[in-house]
């Protein structure tokens, strides 16, 4: 003899058959049982995913080439002022960066990734014009949306910037 109950739950559909075996959830209650996420819920979660996700990426962005620009000018003042230290011990600008590490320089003035001419997503060009005057450029490394802006900086220390090339002595000076 069969015997069935109604519970009284959100789903007033669902049944449990005691059937032949006591205890036994029937199909239909495990069918109404079953959770889970409609389509329409993970295509909801997954609008808003993206929508947070282009929200943020440019700025994420921005900050990659901000960190990138600050240490490009971090680094042409270690190499400005390692210039200037050198020409007070030698008396004339290094020929190249690689005069201002060891065995060259003892102790040496700055550290070898940066006298291989690139650091941080930056290129450094070097140019000593004569033994009382050099020049620095700083181009980045990157194209598209990562490039960052162009730096120049000469043997007074002063630092300028151009965003579309490369800078020179006639360009903007950063303050």
């Amino acid at each position: 003899m069969k015997r069935a109950f109604t519970l009284l739950q959100m789903n007033n559909s669902s049944t449990i058959d005691y059937g032949n075996a006591p205890g036994r959830i029937s199909k239909k209650r495990r069918f109404l049982s079953v959770t889970g996420f409609t389509l329409i819920e993970m295509m909801i979660v997954v609008a808003i995913v993206i929508i947070l996700i282009t929200l943020t990426a440019p700025s994420i962005l921005r900050s990659r080439i901000a960190t990138n620009e600050a240490l490009a000018l971090a680094s042409l003042k270690i190499i400005n002022d390692a210039c200037q230290s050198y020409h007070a011990s030698r008396g004339s600008y290094p020929e190249d960066l690689s005069k201002l590490i060891a065995p060259e320089s003892d102790p040496p003035y700055i550290d070898t990734l940066l006298a291989s001419g690139q650091k941080q997503g930056y290129q450094f060009i070097y140019n000593r014009q004569d033994a009382d005057q050099f020049t620095i450029q700083a181009n980045p490394l990157s194209t598209g949306l990562l490039k960052g802006r162009y730096f120049y900086m000469d043997a007074t220390g002063i630092t300028r910037f151009r965003s579309d090339g490369p800078a020179g002595p006639d360009d903007e000076i950063i303050k």
